[in-house]
């Protein structure tokens, strides 16, 4: 070959060096993986997001109505029940309660709820007793039997019992009953009034 012709051929030759390197890099570039870098983890944590109250959530709750219980009448408390168990004639005598004359509420004809003894024109308090869910308890009120005739209040251990008429005597006698109510008023809140008839006398 004379020289004219090998210094022609060299720029084909060099072309197609060039056109393999081009295509060399292309295919290294399509294999490559891809930057991971450039965009987040499809599988990175999402920070939880805290949430939020509502109108509904900041309203403040309503205080609870009283308790009430619609079989014994008892209002208010912890939400057990006052029950007021009949005298009989055995919790009676074992009393042994002082005094000159008697006082007692009872339901109708019933035996009383509250029986109490008194001593006339004394100042020292009236003794009784009322028979709560089946235990036999000491009360007392001011005044003697006196002080028992007119609206008498009696206390005893986490109670107090009120006695308030409401009408006028029923039939005549030496010591007629008189309609009235008895309210029961319990340490912790609760209460329970009962009618029935106070009477008081021989």
């Amino acid at each position: 070959m004379s020289q004219t012709q090998s210094v022609a051929a060299q720029p084909t030759s060099i072309a197609k060096a060039l056109a393999i390197a081009v295509c060399a890099t292309a295919l290294l570039a399509a294999c490559a993986p891809a930057n991971d870098a450039a965009s987040p983890a499809a599988d990175a944590e999402v920070p939880a997001i805290a949430p939020t109250s509502t109108a509904a959530d900041d309203v403040a709750p309503e205080p609870a109505a009283p308790v009430s219980d619609a079989a014994s009448g008892t209002v208010g408390g912890d939400g057990s029940q006052i029950v007021l168990d009949t005298l009989g004639e055995t919790d009676l005598g074992s009393a042994n309660l002082a005094g000159e004359l008697a006082c007692s509420f009872s339901e109708d004809d019933q035996p009383p709820l509250l029986y109490a003894m008194g001593v006339v024109g004394s100042q020292d308090p009236a003794q009784g007793i009322v028979k709560v869910a089946g235990y036999v308890e000491p009360v007392r009120a001011p005044g003697g039997f006196d002080g028992m005739t007119q609206n008498p209040t009696f206390t005893g251990q986490g109670k107090t019992i009120r006695i308030e008429e409401t009408g006028e005597a029923i039939g005549g006698g030496e010591s007629p009953p008189r309609p009235a109510t008895l309210t029961y008023l319990r340490a912790d809140g609760a209460s329970r009034t009962i009618e029935g008839r106070w009477q008081c006398g021989p």
